[in-house]
């Protein structure tokens, strides 16, 4: 009898460690559909994307590499860093343009963001966003610097998070020779986390361009599971983009996504 009563016990501690560690999982996917969380994030973003100018016969590859890190200013308040760096390789974008390969511009946005919730539960943050001219090649850049405001509001209820991402970036310096910057971006966003720390995602990265006056809105459906690689925590997934609306210079019809994210929790 006591045998088996140490057998019973030793279960449910067993069976309570492992819903705990899911439970930890469920919470950092959760907490991860959060774009300013304070859990620092390496993500790497491949996309795909083709029909891309005039004669539809372009084509590009990318990796946009994403570090988000948090620094706690005091009890109160944060500030949140997110960078988007990309790498790219594209074919015939522009008549007679070839093949370029190399780094595109660096947009850095900072968040200020107060480290608890509202009273009424939204997640929020403002702060500035710059456009720095790092592209290797002018036709994998603007060739400008901008500058300009950005926020982000959400709220997160049981499994899911909702919200939305916006910007604006104007040229402020840069080659005279190059069209100015006037962009509009919004990124509205919807998560649903599972216990087993699956999250599926819907969202639109929709920006209008004043100057072209034309709008440029891929809608994008992803799934990302929460796993552990030794004793790194990774997040891996993507899904399909259809672009709804496109500029002359963006791809046209069905794109994909794949992510790769490494997590570095606080201890």
């Amino acid at each position: 009898m006591k045998l088996q009563t140490i057998a019973t016990v030793i279960s449910v501690l067993c069976l309570s460690l492992t819903a705990t560690a899911q439970q930890s999982k469920e919470d950092l996917a959760k907490e991860l559909a959060n774009p300013i969380t304070s859990v620092t994030t390496v993500p790497f973003q491949f996309n795909y994307d083709s029909n891309i100018g005039p004669g539809d016969d372009g084509d590009r590859f990318s990796l946009n590499i994403q570090p988000l890190i948090s620094f706690s200013i005091n009890e109160d308040w944060s500030i949140i860093s997110r960078t988007i760096l990309p790498v790219v390789t594209q074919n015939n974008v522009s008549p007679g343009a070839g093949s370029q390969s190399g780094l595109g511009d660096v947009l850095q946005s900072l968040f200020v963001s107060p480290e608890r919730p509202t009273e009424g539960g939204w997640i929020w943050g403002a702060g500035p966003v710059f456009l720095l001219p790092t592209a290797s090649d002018d036709l994998l850049g603007a060739g400008k610097f901008g500058l300009g405001p950005t926020a982000i509001v959400l709220k997160q209820t049981g499994p899911w998070t909702g919200g939305v991402l916006a910007n604006h970036v104007w040229s402020v310096a840069g080659d005279d020779d190059r069209q100015d910057i006037n962009l509009s971006f919004a990124q509205p966003f919807l998560d649903y986390t599972t216990k087993s720390a699956i999250t599926f995602e819907i969202t639109t990265e929709t920006t209008y361009d004043w100057k072209s006056e034309q709008w440029s809105v891929p809608l994008v459906v992803t799934a990302n599971k929460l796993i552990e690689v030794g004793n790194q925590l990774v997040t891996v997934g993507g899904g399909p983009r259809y672009w709804v609306a496109s500029t002359d210079s963006d791809p046209e019809g069905w794109s994909v996504n794949v992510q790769i994210i490494l997590l570095f929790p606080k201890e």
